[in-house]
């Protein structure tokens, strides 16, 4: 039966050079970190950026530890070479202010005193009805109710509202 004969050394054993499998993870995480830094911060979804590139990158390694690699080892070593990068970035974030700066957005006004900024809601391709319908489901029925709206750094619209 050659179902069940499993060869173990040609399971785990590496073709593509260590270094190598460490180098395309590195280029690529830090490659898509600065792509997806430059769109609109709503294109991602729930999830802040580097969140988003994280999962993407470990649903992509294990794929090919499935199939596309020749071993379990390369998959994992790539998977792990991805986890050492995101926890450093995170900790760096955490510890410099720069590091911060580069990885996340601030925060974007887009309604000032009732007031819509149609160049900011433009930056980050927020219709009018789109922001109207962020504010029902916080239960504003009117954006003049509004004292400042922001898109954060993970996409959602957070809504202070005017003391009247």
């Amino acid at each position: 039966m050659e179902l069940l004969q499993i060869n173990l050394a040609e399971l785990f054993r590496t073709e593509t050079p260590v270094l190598e499998l460490v180098l395309r993870a590195s280029v690529l995480y830090l490659g898509i970190l600065l792509l997806l830094r430059i769109v609109p911060r709503r294109t991602g979804g729930e999830l802040a950026t580097i969140d988003l590139l994280f999962v993407v990158l470990i649903a992509e390694a294990t794929t090919h530890s499935l199939g596309g690699y020749s071993s379990i080892t390369e998959g994992f070593l790539v998977i792990l070479t991805l986890m050492a990068l995101n926890y450093s970035i995170n900790l760096l974030s955490y510890h410099s202010s720069l590091v911060e700066k580069l990885i996340s957005y601030p925060p974007l006004l887009v309604v000032k005193d009732g007031k819509l900024l149609r160049r900011n809601m433009r930056r980050e391709f927020l219709t009018e009805e789109e922001l109207l319908e962020h504010l029902r489901r916080e239960g504003i029925e009117d954006v003049k109710e509004v004292k400042a709206a922001h898109v954060e750094s993970d996409g959602h619209i957070s809504f202070i509202k005017s003391e009247r």
